[in-house]
């Protein structure tokens, strides 16, 4: 009997130091011939925009569309504003000081990647005024990303460089003959 709990108590001992003696199991490691898991790509930035203008120069020029600021530029008759996501339910309209928006002839490139809008005049604009390129919704309230996110509208108020044309005075009025 006495075999017996010595015994006993020898299992019991050596099974205790068995399993405290055991090290945790190791974490995955990536090891240089496996690959990992591909993470999912993350969604790109919402809409941002960029204008330039066609300088004298034959450059193209870029005008700044900060808030509260009103950039100034050579005249040009050619503009080109860029997104950098493709746009839905848009339009882009320019616009002189006196809220008319002007004559010209469009031309835009789609794709999701981004959208290339260009604005070509019939004549430059004028050295001295204001115009503004607003970008808003063709449709309803709103227009969205490629994704379906919405964006903001856009107001890029800017001024052509020179000296305030002076508008053509008007022809003289013809005297009528008295018969």
């Amino acid at each position: 009997m006495r075999f017996l709990r010595f015994g006993l108590a020898a299992v019991t001992c050596c099974g205790a130091l068995v399993l405290a003696g055991c090290p945790d199991k190791p974490t995955a490691t990536p090891d240089a011939g496996t690959t990992e898991a591909v993470q999912a790509p993350a969604t790109p930035p919402p809409a941002r925009f960029s204008l330039t203008y066609q300088s004298p120069d034959a450059g193209l020029a870029e005008i700044s569309l900060a808030p509260d600021e009103k950039p100034l530029i050579e005249p040009t008759s050619a503009l080109e504003l860029r997104s950098s996501v493709g746009l839905r339910n848009y339009r882009v309209r320019l616009f002189d000081e006196a809220e008319r928006a002007m004559v010209s002839d469009d031309d835009v490139e789609e794709s999701d990647a981004g959208v290339v809008y260009r604005i070509n005049l019939p004549q430059p604009l004028k050295t001295g005024f204001e115009y503004t390129l607003v970008v808003d919704a063709q449709t309803g309230s709103g227009f969205t990303d490629a994704l379906g996110r919405d964006v903001e509208e856009l107001r890029a108020p800017f001024q052509v460089a020179g000296e305030k044309e002076k508008p053509a005075p008007p022809p003289p009025a013809k005297k009528k003959k008295r018969k």
